[in-house]
């Protein structure tokens, strides 16, 4: 047998490592699936839960609070594994480097989320009083806290997705991930009218956002890697 030339090892590492790229973008292509299937599935089950009413940092409140809770922690996790596959796919050009941190940040901040959950209020847990609760516990200040930039983060991302789109000349692309940052900040936007529900919306657009971008860098790592 002849020994393996380095061309044929190189090769072999290259496809290696695409693999892994694409492996850690699908965790991101996940991620937004899983929490807001979770949700729904909670939103329908949980007793008393209004999405009207309760956001649904809520649903991580009282008996079976837990699933939520866990919930924000896998998709944070996801999120977070799928910043190191968007640092790998995209090592050059526009947002080569604030794309994944922002990615990173978002994953960090539901990770969080999910670590101090929310307290009971605005009467769910059923039993619980109407209003925000005159004393809030520690974890329910951090829970408050870093949702909202893990939010602000995503959206951010792909404002700068949307210009390295741009500067790709994948202007339908571009204009889409612009638009979907500008609407999903609008509807997380905490006053008006069913602040909850555009809330819910919000981030189930910029969680559809996140994957459809990372499903197609990871279509654009396997074609490249077929070419080889």
């Amino acid at each position: 047998m002849e020994p393996r030339t380095d061309s044929a090892t190189d090769a072999v590492a290259a496809r290696l490592a695409t693999r892994r790229t694409r492996s850690l973008l699908r965790c991101g292509a996940l991620a937004g699936p899983i929490f807001i299937a979770v949700v729904v599935i909670q939103m329908a089950t949980r007793e008393g839960f209004d999405l009207a009413r309760h956001p649904i940092s809520l649903l991580a409140a009282g008996h079976g609070g837990w699933v939520q809770a866990a919930n924000f922690v896998l998709a944070g996790v996801l999120a977070f594994t799928s910043a190191f596959g968007i640092a790998r796919a995209i090592p050059t050009g526009p947002g080569r480097r604030w794309a994944p941190l922002l990615v990173g940040v978002f994953g960090v901040g539901l990770v969080i989320g999910g670590v101090f959950p929310a307290g009971a209020a605005l009467g769910f847990p059923p039993g619980t009083p109407d209003g925000i609760p005159s004393e809030v516990e520690f974890p329910a200040v951090l829970h408050a806290v870093a949702p909202p930039i893990a939010f602000t983060a995503i959206v951010i991302a792909a404002l700068v997705v949307g210009r390295r789109l741009a500067t790709e000349d994948r202007r339908v692309a571009a204009g889409l991930t612009i638009a979907v940052a500008v609407i999903g900040y609008a509807l997380s936007l905490p006053f008006g009218p069913a602040a909850s529900i555009r809330l819910f919306i919000g981030i189930a657009l910029v969680f559809g956002w996140l994957t459809w971008w990372t499903s197609s860098l990871a279509r654009s790592a396997g074609a490249a890697d077929l070419s080889r």
